[in-house]
């Protein structure tokens, strides 16, 4: 299983950032994905959830501000950052449930 994360940079605050995932050795459509994201000195946190019915879960930090997408013939998942802060500043990983994980895109958001 590979979970190859992109998209991360350096943003200003309020920007966007479109975070991607491609998902290989799995039978991607049939899987819940996820995204955590870890600042410095934190722990790993949840961000998002999608589910293979296309249900979407968000923590409340982020809830109206990131969308969670899949595309299942692409395998490919995604995370749409929008009106981003300097708390958003963290590495995001890709995880498949319960063991896989992406390598990680560092986002920094920042004046």
């Amino acid at each position: 299983v590979q979970l190859q994360a992109s998209g991360g940079g350096m943003v200003q605050p309020g920007g966007s950032l479109r975070l991607s995932c491609a998902a290989s050795g799995i039978n991607f459509r049939l899987n819940t994905m996820a995204w955590y994201r870890q600042a410095p000195g934190k722990q790993r946190e949840l961000v998002a959830t999608i589910s293979s019915g296309f249900s979407t879960n968000y923590s409340d930090s982020v809830k109206e501000r990131f969308t969670i997408t899949r595309d299942n013939v692409k395998r490919t998942l995604y995370l749409q950052m929008n009106s981003l802060k300097p708390e958003d500043t963290a590495v995001y990983f890709c995880h498949r449930p319960p063991t896989h994980w992406g390598q990680g895109t560092q986002v920094t958001v920042s004046s």
